[in-house]
């Protein structure tokens, strides 16, 4: 299997079905669905996170999404939707749901958990300034939950990004065309190729959350963080021994204690 010949090869990366093509139609369709899955995550999880209600039942409805076969719910809906729509949307739009569905509850828990675990010794401060509960959570809360927010975000791209090739289940465009084809074909190389490609695909993404966490959180909220993970990092190590220095003698000097 000579995967190196295969990305050298020139035919790979011109033409219709391309390289650069194929993870121009992946990235498009992850790009879609994450925008929609913020859209419908962050407004409800800063909600929840502020007022507290209904966080029971939508954890539950987001841990129900996580148990959905995302291939089976994909066909199940290609089946619904296919007889209604003749276009190409017929298969787009259910790849989408699909990955909207994949999104939302990692999203949906990091805007949770961010907002509800922001400093209370900050939020009092505020509280105590005067600011009012919308202006505490625009300027304290929001900025506080944003490691937690990334996080999430993070997490849901990873997953799009994973799951984007059942695309190419409904006869769509994206790396998932080199491993459905290659297995047609019995191609194991271009099979490997398109694994390898998704691979790289999801850890530029990786690096790129975390130039864009290390940009946008303030690094007062990172230094505030360091105590409570050497407090862990003590906690599970034993604990630490305190050494206390001895204070010199102000009576004796060091031609004193030379015998």
């Amino acid at each position: 299997m000579n995967i190196v010949g295969w990305f050298l090869d020139p035919a790979q990366w011109t033409g219709p079905d391309s390289i650069p093509v194929q993870v121009g139609y992946h990235l498009l369709y992850s790009g879609i669905a994450l925008l929609i899955a913020l859209a419908i995550a962050v407004p409800l999880g800063v909600y929840i996170g502020y007022t507290g209600r209904g966080e029971l039942f939508v954890s539950g409805v987001a841990n129900a999404l996580r148990a959905l076969p995302t291939f089976g719910l994909l066909v199940l809906v290609v089946m619904l939707v296919a007889p209604h729509i003749g276009s190409q949307l017929a298969f787009v739009g259910p790849t989408i749901v699909v990955l909207v569905l994949l999104a939302v509850p990692p999203i949906l828990a990091g805007t949770v958990a961010g907002i509800q675990g922001a400093d209370p010794g900050a939020v009092g401060a505020a509280r105590a300034t005067g600011y009012t509960r919308p202006q505490i959570l625009l300027h304290v809360q929001v900025p506080c939950a944003l490691p937690l927010f990334l996080s999430g975000v993070r997490n849901a791209t990873l997953q799009i990004v994973s799951t984007a090739t059942v695309a190419a289940y409904v006869s769509l465009k994206g790396l998932g065309r080199y491993i459905i084809d290659g297995r047609a074909s019995s191609d194991y190389e271009q099979m490997a190729a398109g694994a390898v490609l998704v691979a790289i695909v999801a850890l530029a993404l990786e690096l790129a959350f975390l130039a864009l966490g290390r940009a946008v959180v303030s690094p007062g909220l990172t230094r505030a963080s360091a105590p409570s993970l050497r407090r862990a990092r003590a906690g599970r190590q034993g604990p630490v021994p305190r050494i206390t220095p001895i204070p010199p003698s102000s009576t004796s000097s060091p031609r004193e204690a030379t015998p």
